[in-house]
């Protein structure tokens, strides 16, 4: 394998088993240890797979052109059969002339396409290579767009001047803004297909997908570091990449960033390029003299995006310099990279745009007999089960209710019957989702007290019977929702007419629209009964209305009710007001969205620095989307450290011999948290750096502070280390990292009776992953107690319901006890990974609860941790090795 240095034995076992994987179309579970160089392996196992699948394809393609040409001279050579002529065969079976006639039909027409791929394949690497050896075009493309702006604003100009010699009666005319808040007509399915079967003929003029590898990871930091990385790499000077990501991350129209909630800036843009369609076809029946002119996106070019997906293919670009370079070319970079995907080798994207099945058909991206690489994959089942459940509160329906009533009052007339018929059905299902919380869509919610509060689950097809909607079509209502656009034009209408700083006209509608729009404002401000306005109690919800339509959200639950009635339950969540209550849909299968990927694929591995256990990924995962077990192959290889660079212990009780249990019960104890004190005192005493604490909770963390703060001992810790506690808020994390590593490296220079950091962190919080806590910044990681779930969620419970009814038995366990000690040791095997980070690392790990000497729980500890770790019952001899 090509490599940009000597790499370590293990590096080279991984792109070898990933190799053998890949050729064998199997589905891998690849574990390698955070700093054993993962990345690497995967980019040179994976490419160097693809460059000699290429070039033996290339072969193959090249010897059947051959046997042709050679065919063809021998059949100049030769007589023709006779047709119909017997040959002495069964009269039963075809006569041997059109068998021979049919294969040779079958092997020219390939043969045919094989040319055909040939001259566009050169074709395409001819224009690859003009554009990276000729500057002159780049320039000639950039005079070309110069001159296109002048042409566009001098046609701009004229217009104006023209409209403002017309003189248009403005009480009949809606003005330009709100013609583009009515809704088109919409037609159903049906009828569409019959009307027009273009859909189809544009499939035809597609480019073909040449064999490729999609990688994807959790966080756009972490794609734009791999792609860091294919750009350090032997291949990275002529590997086709792209970078996909969201129209958030990509857009470079500041007009539709500034909207900020990704719901609005997909729903504006597909607008715009509405728009763009309807003006050709306007242009195309000039007879009608439209009044309006409907905003289009000037960065949406063909011609521009054209420009942009060359520009990509020639060059690895992360997503940084793909939206620069989108700016630069005045193209866009969310459809330019899209352009992209067929002939590239190598796409980099986020998990959601591969998991989301909609997401994926919406971008242009084909599984079939490629490849896939899921990265960082240790929370997959979380993830899948995230993407595919949604949430509404009882504000966002009533307010939903509220703002698409007073729309369908405002242009009732304008509408056509279909588009009145489904806001009429989404308004009806927003009344009986209500009406399931215990409230009353005509009414404030924030006023409306729930009777009977708590979390009742239920079946979806019980949801859709008690609500009484399951004479409604959701899957059609969805489809409407999707094409018609309803929520962002209700969301432009709310823009307008919804808030507290509009001023209304006041023509005869608006008059009307008064009374409602009232009734608006004391939503989102709250009132009592009498609607005089009082303190607004909804504050944070009016924040919300700003960012986002609630209709948005609420379609995406619609779209959940649609999942089949046993891989998911819906949980009404009745707390003290309607407003606070909320719909959840929680999916229990993960595995149903995840079959899929794997059947279309040729080969699907699943990678990460911790994937142990390794049980949920085979059954919860892989043989319910019916993958044969012989099909699925594990790797996982041990560090690139020495053995002496690290020291795992699990201590049984502490210096006064208490023993370390940290259950519900005990974990509250004053003894206990005393004992944990004292372990933190004799550690932060030896080891030099810093010290990061885990508890298995925010709550149990501030509870064991509180405590040692009133018996002293914090003080006494401070001595030795400056505490440092995980903020609840994601954006203070960094400044407090920040201040950690400052006071470590301060503390080793000047010396002194201070020796570093204590940081006190939370299990599954922000520290616990995705940090490094490499050298001098994690010497020591504890861990206090183990982190299980809370057992009593309903999410949870319903789970391991499901799971009890669906999985086989593993060794006498029942699979809800095996989850629930699963989800525990992926949360421990996570925190305690973030230590070691290269290969000339070193650190002690301690884990402080006799019961991970279990050997059902020690089995689960990654095996490079699992077999340097020394059980210690007795305090004492733990502390004589650690000062070692």
């Amino acid at each position: 394998f090509p490599f940009p240095y000597t790499p370590y034995l293990i590096q080279e076992q991984f792109m070898a088993a990933l190799y053998s994987a890949l050729e064998a179309g199997r589905v891998g579970i690849f574990e390698s240890p955070t700093g054993t160089g993962k990345s690497l392996s995967l980019i040179c196992g994976a490419l160097s797979w693809l460059r000699d699948f290429e070039e033996k394809k290339r072969q193959e393609e090249a010897r059947l052109l051959a046997l042709e040409n050679s065919r063809q001279e021998g059949e100049k050579r030769l007589p023709s059969p006779k047709p119909g002529h017997p040959d002495g065969k069964g009269t039963a079976e075809e006569p041997d002339w059109v068998t021979a006639f049919v294969q040779k039909k079958e092997e020219r027409d390939m043969v045919n396409r094989l040319k055909e791929e040939q001259i566009r394949r050169k074709k395409q690497e001819d224009r690859l290579e003009k554009i990276r050896h000729n500057v002159q075009l780049k320039y000639a493309a950039k005079r070309k767009r110069s001159e296109e702006d002048e042409t566009k604003r001098l046609l701009q100009l004229s217009k104006e001047v023209l409209s403002e010699g017309d003189g248009v009666d403005g009480l009949e005319q809606l003005d330009h803004n709100e013609e583009e808040l009515i809704l088109a007509e919409y037609e159903s399915d049906e009828e569409k297909k019959v009307v027009s079967g273009s859909e189809e003929d544009d499939d035809d003029l597609e480019e073909e997908h040449v064999t490729k590898i999609y990688y994807c990871s959790r966080t756009h930091s972490q794609l734009s570091q791999f792609v860091r990385e294919v750009q350090k790499s032997p291949f990275g000077k002529d590997t086709r990449l792209v970078s996909l990501g969201s129209r958030q991350n990509l857009c470079v129209n500041e007009e539709v960033r500034r909207l900020g909630a990704l719901q609005l800036v997909n729903d504006r843009c597909m607008e715009m390029q509405k728009n763009k369609h309807e003006k050709k076809s306007d242009e195309e029946n000039e007879g009608k003299k439209r009044r309006v002119s409907r905003t289009v996106c000037p960065f949406y070019s063909y011609e521009q995006m054209q420009f942009l997906r060359d520009e990509v293919l020639v060059e690895v670009k992360d997503i940084e310099q793909l939206v620069a370079l989108g700016r630069e070319t005045k193209a866009c970079p969310y459809y330019g990279s899209r352009y992209a995907i067929p002939a590239a080798q190598l796409v980099v994207l986020p998990y959601q745009m591969l998991l989301h099945e909609p997401t994926r058909s919406a971008a242009g991206i084909k599984l079939k007999d490629q490849v896939v690489i899921i990265d960082e994959a240790h929370n997959l089942i979380d993830t899948i089960t995230c993407i595919h459940s949604a949430e509404v509160s009882g504000s966002q329906l009533c307010c939903a209710h509220s703002q698409l009533l007073q729309y369908m009052e405002r242009y009732r007339k304008r509408l056509k019957a279909k588009n009145l018929m489904y806001i009429k059905q989404i308004l009806y299902l927003l009344e009986q989702f209500v009406a399931m919380l215990g409230g009353n869509v005509n009414q404030n919610p924030s006023c409306q007290a729930v009777f009977q509060t708590g979390t009742v689950l239920k079946s979806i097809n019980d949801f859709l019977f008690q609500s009484q909607i399951d004479n409604i079509n959701l899957f059609k209502v969805q489809r409407y929702c999707e094409k018609s656009l309803i929520s962002r034009k209700l969301f432009g209408f709310v823009e307008r007419y919804g808030g507290p700083a509009t001023a209304v006209k006041t023509n005869k509608e608006n008059q009307k629209l008064a009374g409602l729009q009232n009734f608006l404002l004391t939503l989102q401000q709250g009132s009592d009964k009498e609607g005089t306005l009082q303190s607004p109690p909804m504050v944070a919800g009016n924040d919300q209305l700003r960012t986002a339509s609630p209709l948005m959200q609420i379609e995406g639950f619609l779209s959940a009710l649609t999942n089949a009635n046993q891989d998911g339950r819906v949980i009404l969540n009745r707390q003290g007001t309607v407003g606070l209550s909320s719909l959840k849909f929680l999916l229990l299968n993960p595995a149903i969205h995840f079959a899929k990927v794997v059947e279309e694929c040729r080969a699907v591995i699943i990678a990460g620095g911790t994937m142990q256990p390794v049980a949920d990924f085979r059954e919860q995962l892989l043989s319910c989307a019916g993958v044969d077990p012989a099909r699925v192959m594990e790797f996982s290889c041990g560090h690139v450290i020495p053995p002496e660079n690290i020291l795992p212990i699990i201590l049984c009780s502490g210096p006064s011999n208490q023993q370390l249990e940290f259950t519900y019960q005990t974990r509250d104890l004053p003894q206990m948290m005393d004992e944990t004190g004292r372990i933190l005192c004799n550690l932060c005493n030896v080891v030099p750096g810093g010290v990061v604490c885990f508890f298995p909770s925010y709550e149990y963390e501030k509870q064991v502070y509180a405590h040692w703060e009133k018996t002293g001992l914090l003080t006494r810790l401070a001595t030795k280390k400056k505490i440092f506690q995980e903020p609840k808020k994601a954006n203070q994390v960094e400044q407090v990292l920040v201040e950690y590593a400052k006071c470590i490296k301060r503390c080793s220079q000047e010396g002194g009776q201070m020796t570093g950091a204590l940081l006190l962190s939370v299990v599954g919080g922000k520290m616990s992953e995705g940090i490094n806590f490499s050298d001098d910044l994690g010497r020591c990681v504890i861990m206090v107690g183990m982190p299980y779930p809370n057992i009593k969620s309903p999410e949870l419970q319903e789970k391991m319901t499901w799971l009890d009814r669906t999985m086989p038995r593993a060794a006498g366990q029942a699979p809800s006890r095996v989850l629930i000690e699963n989800l525990c040791m992926k949360a421990v095997n996570q925190s305690i990974g973030r230590a070691i980070r290269h290969q000339k690392d070193f650190a002690s790990i301690l884990l402080l609860d006799h019961r991970y000497a279990r050997p059902a729980t020690f089995n689960k500890l990654p095996q490079w941790i699992r077999e340097r770790t020394q059980v210690k019952p007795a305090f004492g001899s733990a502390f004589a090795e650690l000062r070692k």
